[in-house]
């Protein structure tokens, strides 16, 4: 497994493997990785990648004031041999300053989808997202790329950037994997310690109660989103920050009767803010987020 540390030796990796004919995915990620992150490089391999390349960087644009930038979990030799045990071809561990040289000026902001739900209650994350997923995508040249469907609306975010810039990179987004008990794999679950960490299944378990309710036939999105917000609101240790109905593909809110919907959620347990989502129905191929 290689290991790069600049762009130049990215880009340099890349052009070899596509000189040799072999099909690139990648697999961007901040680190501290889980299960989940592993779960990325399988569905990378199985897109027919024959090369795939993970990243590790914890991307400062994308954190707010107050956020957990510095204090956000990182342990890069546990991650390297985590990806060298789940056969990653290269890793890409650029510094802030190869990132963010002196002078840096230039910001990728996507308007649509970034609006409402966690663009709202955090200014300016999405412009660090797809500032930074740019960047990688130029350095490392993928055929593939692959994120996970958890971050919902940052996935609708990179595949509104890849169509509107003609990057010609297929997004594959790879379904939650979620601890035994219903929790949603986060690298921020680290923080969740106790009662907390009891306490934040109310989230799934909120989702989950909103599909029961699919299932059996139910089909009002208000009251599918109600469900989902009820039963987070009773634990008195989560503070619901939003849950709302989006269409699956658009992010376009969702009211009255449906027959597919994404109900995404987001609320504070403790000192640590988690998001989740399912999606209830089947999403309509061939239309895009816009």
């Amino acid at each position: 497994m290689e290991l790069l540390r600049t762009p130049a030796a990215m880009r340099a990796w890349a052009d070899a493997r596509r000189a040799e004919g072999a099909r690139i995915g990648l697999v961007p990620t901040m680190g501290y990785l889980h299960e989940g992150h592993l779960s990325l490089v399988s569905v990378a391999k199985d897109a027919g990648c024959e090369a795939v390349a993970a990243t590790i960087f914890v991307n400062p644009t994308q954190f707010g004031v107050g956020e957990d930038f510095e204090k956000y979990p990182r342990d890069e030799a546990r991650d390297l041999a985590m990806l060298d045990a789940a056969g990653v071809d290269a890793v890409y561990l650029p510094g802030v300053k190869d990132m963010y040289p002196e002078g840096h000026q230039t910001f990728v902001e996507v308007t649509g989808v970034s609006r409402g739900l966690c663009g709202a209650a955090r200014p300016g994350h999405f412009r660090g997202v797809a500032t930074v997923v740019a960047k990688l995508f130029l350095a490392a040249k993928p055929h593939v790329a692959v994120f996970g469907e958890k971050d919902c609306q940052q996935l609708a975010v990179i595949r509104a950037m890849t169509r509107d810039l003609d990057f010609g990179i297929e997004i594959v987004g790879a379904p939650i994997v979620r601890e035994g008990d219903g929790l949603a794999m986060s690298s921020r679950n680290v923080y969740l310690k106790g009662e907390d960490r009891i306490a934040a299944r109310c989230l799934s378990r909120g989702l989950f109660r909103a599909k029961a309710l699919f299932d059996a036939g139910e089909r009002d999105a208000d009251t599918l989103v109600g469900a989902a917000r009820k039963e987070t609101e009773t634990e008195p240790r989560a503070k619901v920050e939003y849950a709302e109905g989006r269409d699956p593909v658009t992010l376009t809110p969702l009211s009255g009767r449906v027959d597919a919907v994404t109900i995404l959620v987001a609320a504070k347990v403790g000192p640590t803010r988690l998001i989740d989502n399912i999606t209830l129905g089947k999403m309509i191929p061939g239309r895009d987020a816009s």
